[in-house]
């Protein structure tokens, strides 16, 4: 693999792997450069082909592209299952099967059991982190493990790890009253994920922790053991621009991916 992409630091089943590209090893020309895997984003289909085979050969295992569309359906991944099929979130039990996230300031979450017979994967922007009356695509992922796990159901969240990766930080994510209220009202602790932001006279714009709201949701879940993006700067996807693309920073940007499966 590239050197410059992320794999997790976790304590995942050794037939577990897990990765998240930078913007380093691909094809792609500015402003899309090098590796963008978003074939919906104005960038030469050719060169994002080349770039998602570069992927496919580096993880030696068959990646989905999902249509993302900032919702809380999880799709069963099989090596049938077509690129651009409507899913935030997937999960699979097949080997060489990648569950895949593209993302430009969303969180990706990467998850597997302890057994190692499941591994999953979520595309967590702020509307589908929050969902709807409290379930979101979070607790989505997790039922599915729930309905899919072999035995103990009642005690499944206790035995996922999750691995959070690269997105806006928290001295970047802009957001409304909107916003907050959609955490809030589900969860009054969740008001400290969101800091005033400095010099707004209106009292209507706040700074949101993306990946903090993110392990509220899965500690409420009974996931304890939750590892990488903390909310530093390394991890902003804003802050990074010669790592990360970024949405909100470039409006025209590439796509990273997140990926998860089983050898």
């Amino acid at each position: 693999m590239n050197p410059d992409w992320l794999v997790p630091q976790w304590p995942a089943p050794a037939n577990v792997h897990a990765v998240c590209t930078t913007r380093a090893g691909g094809m792609s020309a500015a402003p899309y450069d090098s590796l963008n895997l978003g074939d919906h984003v104005g960038d030469r289909p050719m060169d994002v082909a080349a770039n998602r085979a570069i992927l496919q050969h580096a993880i030696d295992a068959q990646p989905v592209f999902l249509s993302q569309v900032h919702g809380t359906h999880v799709e069963w991944l099989s090596d049938n299952t077509v690129h651009g099929t409507p899913a935030d979130g997937c999960i699979t039990g097949q080997p060489r099967v990648a569950c895949t996230i593209m993302v430009a300031d969303c969180l990706p979450v990467l998850l597997t059991n302890g057994q190692g017979s499941l591994v999953a994967a979520a595309h967590a922007g702020w509307r589908g982190l929050a969902g709807e009356g409290g379930r979101g695509v979070l607790e989505a992922v997790i039922e599915r493990f729930s309905a899919l796990a072999p035995v103990n159901k009642a005690q499944v969240a206790t035995k996922i790890i999750a691995w959070l990766g690269p997105c806006i930080g928290p001295q970047s994510f802009e957001v409304g009253d909107e916003v907050r209220d959609a955490f809030v009202a589900h969860d009054p602790a969740a008001l400290a994920m969101f800091t005033p932001k400095a010099g707004d006279s209106s009292g209507g714009k706040w700074l949101a922790d993306l990946q903090g709201l993110a392990r509220m949701r899965l500690a409420a879940l009974g996931v304890a053991r939750i590892y990488g993006n903390d909310g530093t700067q390394p991890w902003c996807t804003v802050s990074n621009p010669s790592r990360f693309f970024s949405y909100r920073r470039d409006r025209i940007s590439g796509r990273m991916a997140a990926s998860i499966w089983l050898d």
